[in-house]
């Protein structure tokens, strides 16, 4: 799988949703109440499956005998958010949770809950502007609240505000240390090149969870990324497999094992792995995924076929941060699958509208300066590029691609240093990747 930050920061939010206190009893006008989606996969005829959808028709049928009932409008939306999670159906149930909240926060625009649970959901679509406000709209009324600074921490990350984002964390994890704020820790370190640190705040967010729990088994899984990340597969693979025993098929670890197959050349049991995780949630990442890892394999027909499923998955993705409304911004990953497509002037159009929006970000930045170093544009590549690499990550395909294009803009000794860094660090690279770093650089 190719794990982003955006899966990372997405998944964090999400965790958390359902934790949030209800309190608060409204009134208001009845409207219609959005429904459940049925889910696919082993997760739909789950024993969990089963006692959700039972707890949420008894919310709606409590709404729809009581539709002022604003309280247990706030309980399924809190349900819907941990659905879109469960089921990778976010632009279905993050329409319908932001809708309920809008209905909510129209009778009492103060309330603390609801205001955390749009962010949540805001967050997810990637309106990172409009989450930072409404994030800091409910930390004026409740200062006191540990979850609010997770979500000011993952806005501020994502808006490329590191520094606030550090403080946010911290005042998080010092008012209750557990596997929402140890996760956020790790990421940080993370970002700031401190892997190993990374590595154990992580093992504190696992060690903090319930097994079986999809939260619990996406910190594992993120667990196993970072031992990618550092160049240990055989510990990634156990953190995929120790997740799949206790939850079964959960879609991300199949997706881990896959990437992992993938860079060890195993192409037949990338596929393998990546396909059930398809069949288990529509989620863009695995379909995306497969694009190369078809081609790897020598299907190009199915190639081509993921990527138009790909393109079909993420729609238009695009939009002005101050417009209103339910969309998600997908022009980062856009802008990716369409340089494999190799249509890279509208993988520029879509980067640029995302490099609008938040141009401190690195992981935008690298984004910027890969389109740019895949179109023939070294300079303006070596640039981007050099700024991602600001808050000194280590992930090795953004050391790689630095290095590519420092080379490629005449500084070719400090192109090869980054790009032996990264394989030093993980030698299990992209092979797609890893090809392109062979031209300067021994890739044994």
């Amino acid at each position: 799988m190719k794990f982003t930050r955006t899966h990372l920061y997405t998944g964090l939010v999400a965790v958390t949703g359902v934790m949030l206190a209800l309190i608060f009893l409204f009134s208001g006008k009845a409207e219609a109440v959005p429904k459940y989606k049925e889910p696919r996969g082993k997760y739909a005829l789950s024993a969990e499956w089963l006692n959700t959808k039972a707890a949420i028709d008894g919310l709606l049928a409590q709404l729809e005998e009581n539709p002022d009932d604003y309280k247990v409008m706030l309980q399924l939306v809190q349900a819907y958010i941990q659905e879109a999670r469960n089921t990778g159906e976010h632009a279905y149930y993050d329409k319908a949770a932001l809708e309920l909240c809008d209905r909510i926060l129209k009778k009492d625009p103060q309330n603390f809950e609801t205001l955390c649970c749009k962010a949540t959901v805001l967050l997810s679509q990637h309106h990172f502007t409009e989450a930072l406000q409404t994030a800091k709209t409910a930390q004026a009324i409740n200062a006191d609240n540990a979850f609010i600074y997770g979500l000011l921490c993952d806005a501020y990350v994502e808006l490329g505000n590191y520094p606030e984002a550090v403080k946010a964390c911290d005042k998080m994890i010092s008012i209750r240390p557990d596997i929402r704020s140890y996760s956020r820790v790790s990421y940080l370190r993370e970002i700031h090149g401190d892997l190993r640190g990374a590595i154990e705040a992580m093992k504190l967010a696992v060690a903090a969870g319930y097994p079986g729990l999809e939260q619990t088994a996406w910190t594992r899984t993120m667990l196993g990324h970072l031992y990618e990340m550092a160049g240990q597969p055989d510990s990634a693979i156990l953190c995929y497999e120790i997740t799949l025993n206790e939850r079964a098929d959960y879609p991300f670890a199949l997706a881990g094992l896959g990437h992992v197959a993938k860079g060890q050349g195993r192409y037949a049991d990338a596929v393998k792995h990546y396909e059930k995780a398809a069949q288990g949630m529509n989620e863009f990442s695995f379909s995306e995924e497969l694009i190369e890892v078809y081609a790897l394999n020598g299907q190009k027909d199915k190639a081509d076929a993921a990527l138009e499923n790909t393109l079909e998955l993420l729609g238009s993705g695009s939009g002005n941060e101050e417009d209103e409304g339910h969309g998600h911004y997908a022009d980062k990953e856009l802008a990716y699958v369409y340089l494999k497509a190799g249509n890279n002037a509208k993988a520029l159009e879509h980067a640029q509208l995302e490099f609008a929006r938040r141009p401190a970000n690195i992981d935008v930045l690298e984004m910027m300066g890969w389109v740019h170093y895949k179109s023939g544009r070294f300079a303006e590549a070596d640039k981007m590029l050099i700024a991602a690499l600001k808050t000194n990550s280590c992930n090795p395909v953004l050391l790689c691609r630095a290095g590519l294009a420092a080379a490629r803009n005449g500084r070719g000794e400090a192109g090869t240093l980054l790009m032996r860094r990264a394989l030093q660090s993980n030698p299990l690279l992209d092979p797609v990747l890893r090809k392109e770093v062979a031209q300067y650089v021994d890739v044994q």
